[in-house]
């Protein structure tokens, strides 16, 4: 039977959010210029790597976020346990902005929902090419598909991990969202927004959805 166990969010020490992880120039290229469209400055690198609070995580389905300007990214999720590496899904959920003004900062302007099963990266590592990702949104109470790929969009876990470590293990405790790719259409703010990583190969999906709650933005 394929391992899978709960997500403990008091065993995570260090979150971090790779950006501009993809793999297909073109791709990448695209991601970049829709980010540009909203006034989002390219990124001094390809890839980064952005530290935020590890308080941030949440498997909660529902987020609080400052007036209308937000929206979720799906991405696969990388955890260092006492255990070994486990993998996961989550949202990158981005105040866009807050983005405008400068993307560390908001990076920690919003809550980073994640699902709370994840699986044993080892099982998966075999057929890592199968396994795919996507997003929905609702537009007027119509699901609709939003974000779709496969995993190997973005550059590996092994590359990742040494980029920003150096070596070949994330220190104990650390979380690290892995990067995304271009949406359908225009960018998607407010409603539910839905995510999961398929993989066809064992048969088996991790979800996990939220619901986006505007505050007002009182000036």
């Amino acid at each position: 039977m394929p391992s899978e166990r709960k997500l403990d969010l008091s065993a995570i020490r260090s979150l971090v959010v790779a950006g501009w992880t993809g793999r297909n120039v073109e791709a990448l290229e695209a991601h970049i210029k829709e980010l540009e469209a909203i006034g989002v400055k390219r990124p001094k690198t390809v890839p980064i790597f952005y530290r935020t609070a590890r308080s941030l995580l949440t498997t909660e389905g529902e987020i609080e976020v400052m007036a209308d300007k937000s929206s979720g990214e799906v991405e696969f999720v990388l955890y260092q346990l006492d255990d070994g590496l486990w993998l996961g899904v989550g949202s990158d959920h981005t105040d866009r902005k807050a983005e405008t003004v400068g993307v560390t900062l908001s990076k920690q302007m919003c809550a980073k929902p994640v699902g709370a099963a994840l699986w044993r990266y080892d099982e998966v590592k075999p057929h890592w090419d199968k396994l795919k990702l996507r997003s929905f949104v609702f537009d007027g109470g119509a699901r609709r598909l939003y974000q779709e790929g496969p995993v190997t969009n973005m550059r590996s876990p092994e590359e990742l991990i040494r980029l920003y470590t150096g070596g070949e293990r994330l220190a104990p405790g650390t979380a690290m969202f892995c990067g995304t790719f271009a949406v359908h259409g225009g960018i998607s703010y407010g409603g539910t927004f839905e995510m999961e990583l398929d993989d066809p190969v064992l048969g088996r999906k991790l979800t996990h959805s939220y619901r986006i709650v505007q505050l007002p933005d009182e000036g």
